[in-house]
C-alpha cells in the first residue's frame, strides 16, 4: 500500500460489496495469495469504464480473470474484451471462471507470451489495462499506442511499486531492476506527445494516460 492504512481503511469501507462471481474469485484470491486489483482499483476502473463506454478492451495479465470479468460489467452491447496471459494453468482457470460467469462469448482468453501477443494484434482498443509483468512496461507500450484508438485510455497498474518508484530510500536491492524500468516507464508515458498522463496514488499507483 501506498497511501496510509487509515486512509485506505476509509475507501475500503465505502465501496459497494460484490456479489456473484466476482465476489467469489475476491474470496478464492485472498485464500490463495492471487494478487488482484485492489478494491479502490476496481472501483476506479468500474468509473472509467462507465465514462468511456468501450466496445473492444484489451487486458495484458489475465490471472485468474477478475478484472476481466469486472470490466464486461461496463461493455457496450456486443463489445468483446481480450485478455492476454502468460501461464497458461492460469489461464485455462481463468477460462473456466469466465465460463462459468457466462462471458465465453465475451471476454477471449490469450494464453502466450504478452510481448509475442501484443505484436500479432491489429485491432483497435477503446481500453487498455496493463497489469502484467512491470519490468516489461516499457516494451508494451509501443504495442499499446498501436493498438490504442485515438481517445482511448491506457490504464497501467502498480507503477508506484510499494513507493519504490517514487523513493530510493524503499527500494529493495533485487527490485532494483524493475523500479529503473518502471521510472523509465513513466518517463516515457509523461513525455509523450500522443498521451495526457495523470498518475494517481490509488492501490499501488495507477497511470492513466489519454491518447490524443
Amino acid at each position: 500500500m501506498i497511501c496510509y492504512d487509515y486512509v485506505n481503511n476509509y475507501i475500503r469501507k465505502t465501496i459497494k460489496k460484490n456479489r456473484g462471481i466476482l465476489r467469489e474469485l475476491e474470496e478464492y484470491a485472498e485464500k490463495n495469495s492471487i494478487p488482484i486489483v485492489h478494491p479502490e482499483v476496481a472501483r476506479l476502473l468500474v468509473v472509467l469504464g462507465k465514462m468511456q463506454k468501450p466496445r473492444r478492451i484489451l487486458e495484458v495479465g489475465t490471472a485468474i480473470g477478475y478484472s476481466a470479468i469486472l470490466f464486461s460489467t461496463v461493455l457496450e452491447p456486443g463489445g468483446i474484451i481480450d485478455t492476454i496471459e502468460r501461464y497458461e494453468p492460469m489461464g485455462e482457470q481463468a477460462k473456466e471462471n469466465i465460463k462459468r460467469a457466462g462471458l465465453q462469448d465475451t471476454i477471449n482468453v490469450i494464453i502466450g507470451e504478452a510481448s509475442e501477443v501484443l505484436e500479432c494484434l491489429d485491432k483497435k482498443y477503446d481500453i487498455i489495462f496493463l497489469d502484467a509483468a512491470k519490468g516489461q512496461y516499457p516494451e508494451f507500450l509501443p504495442h499499446c499506442l498501436r493498438l490504442l484508438r485515438s481517445g482511448g485510455l491506457l490504464v497501467s497498474d502498480n507503477v508506484l511499486y510499494k513507493g519504490m518508484v517514487a523513493s530510493d530510500d524503499l527500494v529493495i536491492r533485487r527490485k532494483k531492476t524493475i523500479v529503473k524500468r518502471l521510472r523509465d516507464y513513466l518517463d516515457s508515458l509523461c513525455s509523450s506527445e500522443e498521451l495526457e498522463t495523470s498518475i494517481l496514488p490509488v492501490g499501488d499507483g495507477i497511470a492513466l494516460s489519454y491518447k490524443l
